[in-house]
């Protein structure tokens, strides 16, 4: 009988076959994923990609753990406070997989380490924090100079809402259009474009929780384990070849608490008439949130 105290790759993610195939789990052990942030998904995204049997990731997150990260951050555990997330993770991934090869970048993604950042990846998967736009544009855009497909899942109260940037498609500047704009207006963009269905805005009970001069915002659990969920189904197409994902300007958004999924189709981003007049609704909520 195998000893259960000796890892075996095989045996670990055994239990994947079936869904996927031995030849296609192989397969996902040769791939290398990218993960910027390592917090309210970005952690979770990286476990539940290391229990796909992925073994090569390229993480990066400059964070310490807080109190305030209990409510929905993989890593976030008492004993952990004050320690550096991305170690945290790391130690967890390597738990999950000792053979896991793991690059780290500690002082997160900036222009010049994101070449190293996204080398040998195949997909980049998004974990940035909403009010990192900066660094956010930048390595969506390096992506599509690299040719490598872009992912992102934000969660919103308790859904998921989903975008594919496709090397080949509409890319992030041009879905989201927040190039010459202000700060405010840019993120008036990114909230836009992220969810333009708004599914949850009419349970979000206390607004006075959204802070966007203190960058702050409510947060759930459930929201952070549907995006990982999602983000791991895509990330196996992808590698795999098992199909298509609509790309932007397509998007998907599914809340649990309304038990609604919601497939959204903008041409031409936030220029589209549909945007313009969510953009609307939105920019005075965002002034009254950011204390204007």
């Amino acid at each position: 009988m195998p000893d259960p105290l000796i890892f075996d790759y095989d045996r670990a993610f055994s239990r994947n076959f079936g869904w996927v195939t031995q030849a296609e789990q192989q397969q996902l052990s040769k791939s290398r994923i990218a993960i910027a942030g390592l917090g309210g998904v970005g952690g979770a995204h990286l476990l539940t990609l290391a229990r796909l049997g992925i073994a090569n990731f390229n993480i990066a997150d400059f964070d310490d753990f807080n109190v305030h990260n209990l409510n929905r951050q993989a890593g976030a555990f008492m004993p952990f406070m004050g320690q550096p997330k991305i170690d945290t993770l790391a130690q967890m991934a390597r738990g999950i997989n000792p053979e896991i090869d793991l690059r780290l970048f500690p002082q997160g993604i900036k222009p010049e380490n994101v070449d190293e950042f996204l080398r040998d990846v195949d997909v980049y998967v998004d974990g940035l924090d909403f009010f990192v736009l900066p660094a956010r544009r930048m390595v969506f855009a390096k992506c599509r100079e690299k040719g490598i497909p872009a992912l992102t899942a934000a969660p919103l109260g308790m859904g998921t809402a989903f975008l594919y940037f496709s090397p080949t498609g509409m890319s992030f500047e041009d879905y989201f259009k927040v190039e010459g704009h202000e700060s405010q207006e840019q993120y008036a963009r990114f909230i836009a474009g992220l969810s333009p269905s708004m599914v949850q805005r009419d349970y979000l009970v206390a607004p006075e929780a959204v802070n966007f001069q203190e960058k702050r915002g409510p947060s759930t659990i459930m929201a952070c384990d549907l995006c990982a969920g999602v983000m791991g189904a895509s990330v196996l197409k992808l590698l795999l070849g098992r199909g298509s994902i609509k790309a932007a300007p397509w998007g998907m958004h599914f809340d649990a608490y309304h038990q609604k999924l919601k497939l959204t189709w903008r041409p031409f981003g936030n220029s589209n008439p549909l945007q313009q007049l969510l953009l609307k609704f939105i920019r005075p909520v965002l002034r009254r949130r950011s204390g204007d």
